[in-house]
């Protein structure tokens, strides 16, 4: 009898010490697969980005040729991504591509606004659609990735505790890598300045946009970047006789002697 306890006292320590690494084990396999499986959603977005890229580089060429420096540099970096992708067979990010895949985020945010200054883009029904995917995408990128980095901070955070750090190790669970392009150091795309853009030559061409205004000229309309003209006081036309209010009332500002509304706006 005292054998038969010593044996059942043997299989239940065998059994709970198996069944505490089966658990960690199974927990393990799980938490992988849910990582593989969104990150293949990431991975959809990702190449349907890479599609719509060239497409939105061809559109604004057309229009904003002289845009050659931006749309060289989201070519550049498209491709590159592109070679990375397919390098990796679907698997799972390096801090590496995460860090092409934000730069180019920031080019073709960049370059969308920079030419939107173009009327002839902004009327672009073709233009506005890519414009429209390429914002959808990116959201659902962005959904993805917020998604992905949760499955992979539980993941990790398991292989740091214990005792499922001991069946890690044993089972070789390494810990996964974040697709972080969260980073303001990485993210930061250059800063675009519409008023520059209008002033250049090419553009002021190809659009037929008026030049700004000049001093003196009395133009109530600012144009960007451009202070408002100031009128010489010598200038002013002289008062005509109005009638005098009742001293009872306050003067309307419509009687005071100062000609017409753009002299207003431009003093």
């Amino acid at each position: 009898m005292a054998l038969l306890i010593i044996l059942i006292i043997l299989l239940v320590v065998i059994g709970g010490g198996v069944g505490l690494f089966i658990a960690p084990y199974n927990s393990f396999v799980k938490l992988r697969n849910t990582i593989q499986e969104s990150w293949r959603q990431v991975d959809v977005e990702l190449n349907r980005r890479y599609e719509l890229i060239p497409n939105l580089v061809e559109t604004v060429r057309a229009a904003a040729a002289h845009e050659r420096n931006t749309l060289e540099e989201v070519t550049r970096l498209r491709n590159q991504a592109v070679a990375m992708a397919t390098n990796s067979q679907g698997a799972t990010p390096d801090p590496q591509r995460a860090q092409i895949e934000s730069q180019l985020s920031g080019a073709v945010h960049n370059l969308v606004a920079q030419v939107e200054a173009y009327p002839e883009l902004r009327t672009n029904a073709n233009f506005l659609e890519l414009q429209r995917e390429l914002s959808d995408t990116e959201d659902r990128i962005a959904n993805g990735r917020r998604y992905y980095n949760a499955n992979v901070k539980a993941y990790n955070t398991k292989t740091e505790s214990f005792p499922s750090n001991l069946v890690a190790g044993m089972f070789h669970f390494e810990k996964a890598s974040y697709f972080q392009v969260d980073d303001p150091a990485v993210r930061q795309a250059p800063g675009v300045n519409f008023g520059e853009i209008s002033q250049r030559p090419e553009a002021q061409q190809n659009l037929g946009q008026t030049a700004a205004p000049q001093i003196g000229q009395g133009n109530p309309t600012q144009a960007p970047g451009y202070a408002a003209p100031q009128q010489d006081p010598g200038q002013l036309p002289d008062p005509q006789p109005v009638q005098q209010p009742d001293p009872s009332q306050q003067a309307a500002p419509s009687q005071q002697p100062w000609g017409n509304q753009g002299d207003r706006n431009a003093q």
